[in-house]
């Protein structure tokens, strides 16, 4: 990555070989029209990207009390109770004295909410469909494996130096 280092510990101002691509410009150039396509077919649903996180997890766990919701969320606790807040009202989930732990909430997808969420991933499934568009069934499943690989990796030294410093 690095071309040349002066004898100060300098780059060299060599300009970037232009063969070597870089992805993260793309990848937030896509990303961010994902995301706007989403908040788009999501809204007249009433929702936001952020429900349907929290309606998909409580759909594969079945009831989830509030606090383990919270931290596979990563939410403190003021945000995830306006979350399920917005979500209750909305008569999506339903939140229960634990009858082991009185302290504690259990959370649970209502069959509406269950409805809504089939509702909402078919409509994100649309707009996948037209921000992926000029890429093929084959492709796509490239695409997602890769995606899922890279976003599992762990984070560097570099990285969380850069992301602390702006140096980078």
């Amino acid at each position: 990555m690095f071309r040349e280092v002066g004898r100060l510990g300098h780059m060299s101002a060599q300009p970037l070989d232009t063969s070597e691509h870089r992805s993260g410009a793309l990848l937030d150039h896509l990303a961010r029209r994902m995301r706007l396509r989403s908040e788009s077919v999501l809204a007249p649903l009433g929702l936001r990207p952020r429900h349907l996180v929290a309606l998909t997890v409580l759909r594969a766990g079945g009831g989830t009390g509030q606090q383990a919701l919270a931290t596979i969320l990563e939410m403190d606790s003021t945000n995830i109770v306006g979350l399920l807040n917005d979500l209750e009202a909305k008569q999506l989930i339903e939140r229960r004295r634990s009858p082991e732990d009185r302290r504690r909430h259990v959370v649970e997808l209502t069959e509406d909410g269950a409805k809504r969420l089939s509702e909402a991933e078919c409509a994100l499934a649309s707009a996948e469909n037209e921000v992926l568009g000029a890429l093929d069934a084959t492709e796509r499943e490239t695409l997602y494996d890769l995606l899922r690989r890279a976003s599992t990796t762990p984070v560097s030294c570099t990285e969380t130096i850069c992301a602390a410093d702006d140096a980078c």
